[in-house]
């Protein structure tokens, strides 16, 4: 087994070191190939890392950085002020060749034009898009985009978010044909505004997609679709009201205090199904959101993720570097965008 090396913003996040060094230390024993290039304030770093084993000291780099992205800062300022940032040196080091990839929770705008900037996007991509697994019905996966990185997208965009959404589902679920289809208010041809209907033309038109046709809300997680293709004001709004649901119905049958025994055993009574519920719609399991467009591997987690949605970001960089992701999205891209 090949080993690896990702680069993670230790000081990126709601919580910052106190969530990313514990994750660190979760995914490092969920991946024995797996090394940590830990960029952050060397004070902060330094004791963590002298408090772990010899097996982990051995598995991590410390690259110190001066500043800090703050959460709420503009990403213009922060690509022109925060030079010495964690993120910043972050993603340098996956544009130099010293990781394979990039995790941070940090300022999501501020990522993406940092990246954007640092790794340049793919032959044929403007922007990169945010792109996340989400469950189904059927107990698979769909892949949506984007979740927030582009609020504004004309159709041409929309048609270059479902080329990239395909291509990562082929490499990431070994799908050979993902069915696409886009975000609408109706399934029928006559809904949806110019946007939406310009962009299902180009996507009909496209011999290297499977396209399913339009999707509603509702529909979403049933498994008609492997690639649910929207804009970032959209994708990122449905995105955060399907968090907040999920968070209502998990707190309603499993409250946050201790429940005692017998009522732990009364719910499983009564809703055998409740405890794979919770295990299937647990949010942590499907935190990391990619930047997909990139030439580099970028993973975003949530601001206010815990230790275990964290190391949940780090898997998914993981798996990105070994399926080689940009590589092999690149090579799908080449026909569809610049063969035409």
């Amino acid at each position: 087994m090949n080993s690896l090396t990702i680069a993670l913003d230790v000081m990126g996040g709601d919580y910052g070191p106190s969530v990313t060094l514990a994750s660190a230390s979760k995914a490092l024993f969920e991946h024995p190939n797996l090394n940590l290039l830990l960029v952050g304030q060397q004070t902060v770093i330094e004791p963590w890392l002298t408090s772990q084993t010899a097996s982990i000291q051995q598995r991590c780099q410390l690259l110190h950085a001066d500043q800090v992205v703050e959460m709420d800062e503009r990403p213009v300022s922060a690509l022109r002020t925060k030079r010495q940032s964690s993120m910043r040196l972050a993603l340098e080091a996956v544009a130099a060749g010293d990781a394979s990839a990039c995790v941070s929770a940090g300022n999501t705008g501020a990522l993406m034009t940092m990246s954007k900037l640092i790794l340049k996007t793919l032959p044929g991509i403007e922007r990169p898009a945010l792109i996340t697994a989400l469950p189904t019905m059927d107990g698979g996966r769909l892949h949506m985009l984007d979740l927030g990185a582009n609020v504004d997208c004309d159709s041409e965009t929309l048609f270059q978010f479902a080329l990239m959404g395909s291509a990562m589902t082929q490499v990431v679920e070994n799908i050979p044909q993902p069915r696409v289809a886009l975000l609408n208010i109706g399934e029928e041809e006559i809904k949806g505004n110019d946007q939406i209907k310009q962009t299902a033309q180009l996507l009909q038109s496209c011999d290297d997609l499977n396209y399913s046709g339009y999707i509603e809300g509702n529909a979403i997680f049933m498994g008609h679709a492997d690639v649910v293709v929207c804009d970032g004001f959209v994708g990122n709004i449905c995105l955060k009201t399907c968090e907040g649901l999920t968070s209502l119905i998990l707190t309603s049958l499993f409250p946050k205090k201790q429940l005692p025994k017998w009522k732990k055993w009364l719910i499983g009574l009564v809703f055998p199904g409740a405890v794979k519920l919770k295990k299937a719609m647990n949010p942590d399991q499907y935190n990391g959101a990619s930047l997909l467009g990139l030439r580099g591997i970028v993973v975003k987690s949530h601001g206010n993720a815990d230790v275990g949605a964290m190391a949940a970001a780090i898997s998914e960089a993981v798996l990105e570097v070994e399926r080689q992701v940009p590589k092999r999205i690149a090579d799908m891209l080449e026909s569809a965008l610049l063969g035409n």
